[in-house]
């Protein structure tokens, strides 16, 4: 029988904490929603960003209109004359910069082509005059042009237009062109395959104004003015992939 001097001096069990067992409820339930937020974090969609700065590679198609040419015979009168446009290959590198803004994508791009398209011209009862068949022909192109797209994560379509200079005419008088200047608009389509890389597809409608041009050409003692016009306008089709940086 233990005695009440005991029982008086024994060790008290710790009262119960209300307080206690509502701070590891509430420890438990922070935890829980902590965890719930890294879970969600971890599982939210990762978009892909446009922006930054990029170079690339291009191939593909690029042709003229035709123009025309009229030799003034001083005997028979003025004789007119078709130039026949000719589709060719075209191939060369860009380089741009891009800017996102939610899902809008501002940049600028310039560009540097090679091109073996040109223009061929038959002179008919004038091949006397020993004026060039093979017309023009493109030798280079470039632009620089201002881009406008919507992307949709990985994919972007764009509108752009700006600056065009080089060759891409089919005035038979003006050779390569080179000296001509004039615009480039058109449109695309890009999508990104990997985190830096994005291949697209574009057209281009190009316009050098390359204009008008008259030689005199002297045969057998009479001067035949020549006078071609340039067709002007042309089309570019092409491919190319983009290295993000």
């Amino acid at each position: 029988m233990v005695c009440l001097e005991e029982r008086r001096h024994a060790p008290k069990p710790p009262p119960y904490s209300h307080r206690a067992a509502a701070s590891w409820e509430q420890r438990d339930w922070i935890g829980s929603r902590l965890a719930d937020r890294e879970t969600r974090a971890v599982l939210a969609p990762q978009y892909f960003s446009w922006t930054g700065f990029y170079l690339g590679l291009n191939a593909g198609a690029a042709w003229n209109n035709g123009g025309s040419v009229t030799v003034d015979d001083p005997v028979a009168g003025p004789y007119s004359i078709g130039v026949g446009s000719r589709t060719g290959f075209i191939g060369g590198g860009q380089a741009g910069y891009n800017v996102q803004t939610d899902a809008f994508v501002f940049g600028i791009e310039t560009d540097i082509q090679g091109i073996t398209n040109g223009s061929s011209i038959h002179w008919g009862p004038y091949g006397f005059l020993n004026l060039n068949t093979n017309g023009s022909h493109g030798g280079w192109l470039g632009t620089t042009r201002g881009r406008l797209g919507y992307a949709i994560d990985q994919t972007l379509l764009y509108v752009t237009g700006g600056v065009a200079y080089g060759g891409l005419n089919s005035n038979p008088l003006n050779g390569n062109g080179s000296s001509n200047t004039g615009y480039a608009v058109g449109g695309g389509v890009e999508y990104a395959f990997a985190q830096h890389w994005t291949a697209k597809l574009e057209g281009l409608y190009v316009n050098l104004n390359a204009g008008t041009r008259t030689v005199d050409v002297t045969s057998g003692g009479v001067v035949y003015p020549v006078t071609a016009k340039s067709g002007n306008g042309g089309g570019i089709a092409r491919a190319g992939v983009n290295y993000l940086f």
